[in-house]
């Protein structure tokens, strides 16, 4: 039997009460939920393109651990040399197990290993719920070998919530652990003046 990934389970356990209280939900069909992680990668104009597609797939392969599909151009753009359905890109869309999976690994190992990391934006939510992540190369993930990288590989993170606002997406990631830039500091205590002492 496969076992449960550990932030599905702290969701099912810990999560759902916490945004319950929080937010005061009546019904459990309320509380937010994470319904799918989309991993979108572009080549962009490099001079090697089926060389720089297969690089990046394999490399969204490792990290993801599901094959990604390529992503092609809508419109012909003659001053990036672009044609219409050119291979410009690949991308991963994850669910279930697969993508708690993915997700308990970006927040606990992958992102606290960006050199002097302070946090993740608090202002890439889309109004709508969902959240986007950039992230700068693919070394930051421990399933990549760092002296077999040929290319480095930048990516998006697309995390899809059903939740409504930016507020009620942006507490459940909290609570899944996503460090955010803006956790509030312990307040430093007020220094309390002593009184002057009574002169003679």
């Amino acid at each position: 039997m496969i076992q449960e990934p550990e932030l599905l389970t702290e969701y099912k356990e810990r999560v759902t009460a916490a945004l319950r209280e929080k937010h005061g939900y009546k019904n459990v069909h309320e509380i937010p939920k994470v319904s799918k992680v989309v991993i979108n990668t572009c080549i962009g104009s490099a001079p090697d393109v089926k060389e720089a597609l297969e690089i990046a797939k394999t490399e969204l392969t490792t990290i993801t651990g599901q094959k990604p599909s390529t992503t092609t151009s809508k419109k012909a753009i003659s001053n990036f040399k672009l044609r219409e359905g050119q291979a410009i890109g690949a991308k991963v869309t994850l669910r279930g197990r697969i993508m708690y999976e993915f997700l308990e690994r970006l927040i606990k190992t992958a992102l606290p290993r960006i050199r002097d990391f302070r946090g993740v934006s608090t202002r890439a939510f889309d109004g709508n719920g969902n959240y986007t992540l950039g992230v700068a190369d693919q070394s930051i993930f421990p399933e990549i070998e760092l002296d077999r990288i040929k290319r480095n590989i930048g990516f998006d993170v697309t995390i899809v919530t059903t939740a409504n606002t930016n507020e009620e997406a942006k507490s459940l990631l909290t609570e899944l652990g996503m460090p955010f830039s803006d956790k509030a500091k312990k307040p430093t205590a007020k220094k309390v003046e002593e009184p002057e002492a009574a002169t003679a």
